[in-house]
């Protein structure tokens, strides 16, 4: 089970923010990510109003940022954009690559996250090297409750992914 401790004091309903990096992540880049967005967490405003938020990296591939405006109601677009700018920041420090945003994470055989294109998803899934129970990561959620909930990873036939199967999902 991953580690969701850094968002232990947020509620269900606070925005939620994926990124996928192209590798694993060793100790010292993980470390650099979540100093800097800390850092940034600490001071970040929107509307005026403060922030509450978390960083953490679980499975040495997700970078999750969960947060909820103090004031009430959603987190500004501008605030937003300021977040988006700090990881982009954060990246480039310690030259972390993300995943592209169309492509599919899933987990192999190994244990290990891997990527590919839809189009390799679907040609692995033909060749049967993945099938309706290899487990997939959902890196779209919108809300910690749904992490909580084990959302962001899940067999392949119970979500989205199903289509690059030629399965209807939840079959």
């Amino acid at each position: 089970m991953a580690d969701l401790s850094p968002f232990s004091a947020l509620p269900d309903d606070a925005r939620l923010w994926i990124h996928a990096t192209a590798e694993p992540l060793s100790e010292g880049p993980r470390a650099a990510l979540r100093d800097h967005l800390s850092t940034f967490i600490g001071d970040w405003a929107s509307h005026g109003h403060a922030v509450d938020g978390a960083a953490t990296v679980l499975h040495d591939r997700f970078l999750v940022v969960a947060a909820v405006s103090t004031g009430g109601g959603d987190i500004s677009g501008c605030g937003i954009d300021d977040l988006a700018h700090a990881i982009d920041q954060a990246a480039s420090r310690v030259d972390i690559k993300w995943v592209p945003s169309l492509h599919v994470l899933y987990r192999a055989g190994d244990g290990s996250v891997v990527s590919a294109s839809r189009r390799a998803f679907q040609t692995q899934a033909e060749e049967g090297a993945v099938t309706a129970e290899t487990p997939v990561f959902d890196p779209s959620l919108t809300t910690l409750g749904a992490l909580r909930n084990g959302q962001l990873e899940k067999p392949a036939h119970t979500s989205w992914h199903a289509q690059l199967l030629g399965t209807p999902a939840g079959t």
